[in-house]
């Protein structure tokens, strides 16, 4: 979905690449091969394969790199980095809020996100529904029992892709995040996941990062969330600095 913000473009919008800016959306450009190659050798297309290029923790000119080298679709886990990066930024990607949204923080968000990752609990529905009718979203969903990961229980997703479509959401799919470290634990999430997506009768499988994306690939994914593997080791973030808000 197109976003259209209205803002008028930078005054240095017209004038091509810097020299950094040429070496940084090569550099991804590389990157972003491997990542393809990774994925056919996982059975896939890489058409089938939506690459979400999380720019979590680097600056407008890593998210503006990454639209050069010709990722379509960017991704935030905090709202005031999201916004922030959309409005510096000429070029107009589909943003994806990944986190779990604060009903608080979607006014600001719903004029520019495309799609909404994190959703666990029919408030955070309703909160995105009353500030964007029709909404792409996804339901989060905890497959690997720990209670400080975010997500609904799997017997608590139908419930929610119901309500959702109930208020006239798209419901187009799930989301997960599997276990750090435990790659045969991963395949097993992302498996069970597309299961469940199955029998619920939604289509998008928004699984896998950058430790894991070949084997979410393998099971079916059809959206990566990656950023190390694209933009190298994230920077610190900022002690004290509440970006959610």
């Amino acid at each position: 979905m197109a976003v259209v913000t209205g803002r008028p473009e930078p005054a240095t919008a017209a004038a091509g690449p810097t020299v950094d800016q040429a070496e940084r959306a090569a550099d991804l450009a590389a990157r972003l091969g491997v990542v393809r190659d990774r994925v056919v050798a996982a059975g896939r297309r890489v058409d089938d394969v939506r690459i979400v290029a999380v720019t979590k923790g680097f600056g407008p000119a890593a998210a503006d790199a990454a639209v050069r080298a010709g990722v379509t679709d960017l991704g935030e886990n905090y709202a005031q980095e999201l916004v922030g990066k959309a409005a510096a930024m000429s070029a107009h990607p589909a943003w994806h809020f990944l986190g779990p949204v604060q009903r608080n923080k979607v006014a600001a968000l719903a004029p520019v996100v495309s799609c909404w990752h994190g959703l666990d609990r029919a408030a955070a529905l309703e909160a995105v529904a009353a500030r964007q009718p029709g909404a792409r979203v996804l339901v989060q969903v905890n497959l690997v029992g720990d209670p400080a990961k975010h997500g609904c229980a799997p017997g608590e997703a139908a419930g929610l892709v119901g309500r959702g479509r109930d208020l006239g959401l798209d419901v187009c799919g799930l989301m997960t995040v599997a276990a750090a470290g435990d790659r045969p634990g991963a395949s097993r999430t992302f498996a069970a996941l597309a299961t469940l997506a199955g029998h619920l009768g939604v289509r998008e499988l928004s699984m896998g990062m950058s430790d894991d994306y070949d084997l979410a690939a393998a099971e079916g994914a059809t959206m990566l969330r990656l950023g190390r593997a694209l933009f190298g080791d994230r920077p610190p973030r900022p002690v004290g600095k509440d970006l959610s808000s």
